[in-house]
């Protein structure tokens, strides 16, 4: 079975076809974020809050989610967290 992650306000993807999680702060990843909810491909589970974190996923997928990077890249290696 996959691992599930949960990435903020009752939302998980699949660890499994996460191919990277990044800060939305430098112009490459805004344009990524960009061109991918023109296309239609970006999924914001950040429920109206800023983006913290931009995950990129094997199918072309683009995740926007309210909790920093290093909250998610530790739900994927088991570690708890303060973030519930």
């Amino acid at each position: 079975m996959s691992k599930l992650i949960h990435v903020g306000f009752g939302n998980v993807v699949n660890a499994d076809k996460i191919i990277s999680i990044v800060s939305p702060e430098s112009a490459p990843i805004k344009r990524m974020v960009q061109r991918a909810k023109e296309d239609g491909s970006a999924i914001d589970a950040t429920q109206g809050r800023k983006t913290k974190s931009v995950i990129a996923m094997e199918n072309g997928q683009v995740v926007l989610s309210a909790l920093l990077p290093e909250t998610i890249v530790g739900r994927t290696q088991g570690q708890p967290d303060d973030e519930g």
